[in-house]
């Protein structure tokens, strides 16, 4: 298919953008998962304009051409870090057959972030933290925080909903930690208790 915007020429006789834009996106994207991949082999110390090139197969240039500066790479990264909740969290919200099932839902969800997922779980961690001496990373960070209120602030107040949010951070960085990654009936008893307040 051809015409303005598309692929072929446009009707003032050029080359279109679109496909440009495409291949645009996907190398930004590339680099962005790139960063996020060197983050979690080589913490944020390993993160530089030739580490994140040679990860995402593209030039160094590539780097400076999508983002002004290491910050502004790892803001995009924290960003894409902060979508990626909120698919997973509808995912959750379709699996999810009724209040009941919440525990069990979340618990698994937590396991596989400290199993399956533990890599970009820790490279998350580390960002998210990152902002606390990085003000330029700060509205990134907090972004995972509005994500994740926006999933639960129907279901009660204000204060449990916070209790909540900082409940699962301890989990998860307790999983981290911890010598076993803990199991879904390890974490459902205790996600039951924390929910319960929001049940409505």
């Amino acid at each position: 298919m051809t015409g303005p915007g598309a692929d072929g020429p446009g009707t003032d006789g050029r080359p279109g953008t679109d496909g440009r834009k495409a291949k645009g996106e996907r190398r930004r994207r590339a680099i962005v998962d790139a960063a996020l991949r060197v983050v979690a082999r080589d913490g944020v110390a390993g993160v530089s304009h030739r580490s994140v090139a040679r990860e995402a197969g593209v030039p160094p240039a590539s780097i400076a051409y999508y983002f002004s500066g290491i910050d502004d790479l790892l803001v995009a990264t924290l960003l894409e870090s902060a979508e990626t909740l909120v698919v997973e969290l509808e995912s959750l919200r379709e699996r999810v057959s009724g209040p009941d099932a919440l525990p069990a839902a979340v618990a698994r969800s937590l396991v596989r972030m400290v199993g399956e997922h533990r890599e970009r779980t820790i490279a998350e961690y580390e960002l998210y933290l990152l902002a606390a001496r990085r003000p330029a990373l700060r509205p990134a960070a907090r972004r995972w925080i509005e994500v994740a209120s926006g999933y639960v602030a129907d279901r009660g107040d204000p204060a449990a909903v916070r209790a909540l949010l900082a409940a699962v951070d301890g989990l998860l960085m307790q999983g981290l930690i911890a010598d076993e990654a803990p199991s879904v009936a390890e974490l459902e008893p205790v996600l039951r208790g924390l929910l319960t307040p929001l049940r409505g």
